[in-house]
Order: C-alpha cells, then sequence, then structure tokens
C-alpha cells in the first residue's frame, strides 16, 4: 500500500478538512497528478462523489488544486466563491515544497485577501500536497 493510500485509510483523513456527510464539494483544478486517496477520503467522508465547476448550484465546501503555472490564483480563488454558500470554506491545495508547480505561501497570502478570503489553517494533505484553508471574511 503506498503512503498516500495508508494517509487516506486513517480514520479521520476525510473529515480532517471539515467535510461532513451529506455536504456538497465542488472540486476544481482537478488534473492527473492530484492525490487520488485523498480524492476518495473527501468522498467517502460526504458519501457522494464531488462535483465539478459546471454543478451550478450552492456548494457547501470547495477543493482547489492549484499549481503555479495555473494561471492567476486570485481569479481562480473569486471564480472558486461563485458557487460557495456563505460561511463556506475554500482548500486550496497546492504542490508541496520541491514538488512540480509548487506555490510559495507568499502567493497565496496576497492572492487571498483579492478575492476577499482569509488564510486559517495550513496542513499537509498527502505526501505531495498541502492545503490551505480559506473563509470568507466575517462581516
Amino acid at each position: 500500500m503506498s503512503a498516500t493510500a495508508q494517509d487516506a485509510d486513517r480514520p479521520g483523513h476525510g473529515d480532517r478538512l471539515g467535510f461532513k456527510p451529506d455536504m456538497v464539494v465542488q472540486e476544481l483544478g482537478w488534473d492527473e497528478d492530484v492525490d487520488d486517496a485523498l480524492r476518495e477520503a473527501i468522498e467517502d467522508r460526504i458519501g457522494s462523489e464531488m462535483v465539478d465547476g459546471d454543478y451550478g448550484e450552492v456548494v457547501d465546501g470547495v477543493v482547489l488544486w492549484w499549481r503555479e503555472d495555473d494561471g492567476d490564483l486570485a481569479d481562480a480563488l473569486m471564480d472558486s466563491l461563485q458557487d460557495l454558500v456563505e460561511g463556506g470554506t475554500v482548500w486550496l491545495l497546492t504542490p508541496k515544497v520541491g514538488r512540480p508547480g509548487y506555490v510559495d505561501n507568499g502567493d497565496i497570502a496576497e492572492a487571498a485577501p483579492i478575492a476577499g478570503l482569509s488564510t486559517t489553517t495550513t496542513a499537509s494533505a498527502g505526501p505531495d500536497w498541502a492545503a490551505t484553508k480559506l473563509s470568507t471574511h466575517k462581516r
């Protein structure tokens, strides 16, 4: 079993991101390099598949996979809010330091407030991905 699969099988891995059963989670930025074990853990936790960017209805949370060469991060973060319920959370998943596509934390810190988001938590999301929890500013 790979380290990623072992991580995903540990109790709480899917809910470590705060997702609960029956939540609707939108996944943006999917590509061949994403961590499939993490995706499966999230889907196991919510009890259904994540929806894509064409869903068009309100979602409880967003998982945004992002790499350095994917474009303008602030724009992508603003787009991630389009279907997000008020008070919902965006989990920005970026490659870890030394991995292809690594995104500097300074870039995240600069882009988040432009999109109206605050960085609240950062954590490991497997062997190759880091997770940054972004929340809307409290009014």
